[in-house]
């Protein structure tokens, strides 16, 4: 697999006090924006059961979630994100068992490879930045407060890293920066995605969360999967 950027994050659920802390702590917001995302997978949710993520950004263009490697155990996610289209296209191919399938761009392969659309939503988002005193060679921390249209809301604390090795000082950072935002040490949020498949796609909830407790027996190297932030809420 080609490697994409590392995004190591954190969910949380915000307050009403977040943006207000996040300017106390140095925060910058860069804009608010609304955007729809539209996530793809097979009718047996073979993606998203192997923990990747096929979704496409009104005015971005499309995104592959990948399971990241470094295996850190705690209240964040790891994944490696493709954003070549071509790349994209490779992987879905191996994930899927049609490597016979020619190139193409993501929306023309999504027929022959059985991917339709699982999700659709529209989210408010307000975007900060942040960087630590004496860190300013260090790649900036993202905040992200998102509300969806379906009226769930949440955080997301994010760094964007190009090496396995730098997951842990990121994670670090994260953690820390959470701390100061008031999140509780424990907390696990679930992602947008799986609250919409619990309130309006219930079968394939079901189906996703049958897939990952009959993994974590087999002890599965990611076990901090975005579903299991759904689990415990």
């Amino acid at each position: 697999m080609a490697q994409g950027l590392i995004e190591v994050e954190r969910k949380f659920v915000p307050g009403p006090d977040t943006e207000k802390r996040l300017q106390e702590l140095g925060g910058t917001l860069v804009h608010r924006f609304t955007f729809r995302d539209t996530y793809y997978d097979t009718t047996e949710l073979s993606l998203m059961r192997s923990d990747h993520w096929l979704r496409q950004r009104e005015g971005s263009g499309w995104e592959l979630k990948c399971p990241g490697k470094a295996g850190i155990p705690g209240p964040h996610t790891e994944y490696i994100e493709l954003t070549s289209e071509p790349e994209i296209v490779a992987q879905l191919r191996e994930l899927l068992g049609a490597e016979e399938l020619g190139a193409g761009s993501v929306a023309a392969v999504l027929g022959s490879l059985g991917l339709q659309e699982v999700a659709s939503f529209v989210t408010n988002r307000s975007a900060w930045k942040l960087m630590f005193p004496g860190a300013e060679k260090e790649p900036l921390l993202r905040v992200d407060l998102d509300t969806a249209d379906f009226g769930y809301a949440v955080g997301e604390v994010e760094a964007l890293v190009h090496e396995v090795a730098e997951v842990p000082a990121a994670l670090e950072k994260i953690l820390s920066l959470s701390s100061m935002l008031g999140v509780p040490t424990q907390e696990k949020a679930p992602a947008k995605l799986i609250v919409y498949l619990q309130r309006f796609r219930p079968e394939d909830y079901q189906r996703l969360l049958e897939s990952t407790l009959s993994e974590k027996p087999r002890g599965a190297k990611h076990s901090d999967r975005s579903l299991d932030y759904n689990v415990t809420s």
